[in-house]
């Protein structure tokens, strides 16, 4: 992997899991002694981070840490409850079984770091390596999906929604009930419960939400 690759996921990591301040300036001319590069790749790297929504930029201004907003965090939160609806009830129908047991192995390797964060004792390394699990326990959910575009826009959707929500609450305290929804939505997802994993993907991301979303219209018979 090219050098200034290695460095961007470096820098998306630290923006996501909230090693900076909210609305914190990042300078390219100091990020780079934490790389040995020079200011201009850790320019083009913010620049790029900028285009997925993790760093705001403005010309004369520079680059900044986006500001906590729970109107964008709502915002979010509706966009992953849709994505992830949808995506889960489509692999359902298409995975098949090497899907489900791709599910289950994110699944457990989830649940093994949730317990660790559970317990206390939240290191920075512990909290990306967290982040990274989870990620991958929701993507592999809506990965039989047949939609890249949905998959490419669930990823940018999720690191934006986790960035927000991880300078809310750093004691974790959410972490116990994670534990039992995330093992919920397994459970639905391999009884091939269409109905029930939308269900549970709401109640799992609903606490993120400032106000209720709108209710399904009924149907005329």
């Amino acid at each position: 992997m090219p050098a200034s690759e290695t460095i961007y996921e470096d820098m998306r990591d630290r923006v996501v899991n909230g090693e900076f301040t909210p609305g914190q300036r990042l300078r390219p001319e100091k990020l780079r002694s934490d790389y040995t590069c020079s200011a201009s790749t850790l320019r083009e790297i913010l620049f790029r981070l900028s285009t997925v929504g993790l760093v705001d930029f403005q010309e004369q201004r520079g680059f900044r840490l986006p500001a906590h907003s729970k109107e964008l965090q709502h915002d979010l939160t509706h966009f992953r409850i849709m994505l992830e609806s949808e995506g889960a009830c489509l692999s359902i129908r298409l995975g098949g079984v090497a899907w489900e047991a791709r599910l289950s192995a994110a699944h457990h390797m989830m649940s093994h770091i949730e317990t660790k964060v559970r317990d206390g004792n939240v290191t920075s390394d512990l909290l990306t390596l967290w982040t990274g699990a989870e990620l991958t326990f929701h993507q592999t959910l809506i990965d039989a999906c047949g939609s890249d575009l949905l998959k490419q826009t669930h990823v940018n959707v999720y690191r934006q929604f986790r960035q927000q929500f991880i300078s809310t609450d750093r004691q974790f305290a959410f972490v116990p009930e994670n534990v039992v929804q995330h093992q919920g939505i397994l459970e639905a997802a391999l009884a091939h419960d269409e109905d029930l994993i939308r269900t549970r993907i709401h109640t799992h991301l609903s606490r993120n939400l400032m106000h209720p979303l709108p209710k399904k219209a009924p149907t005329n018979s």
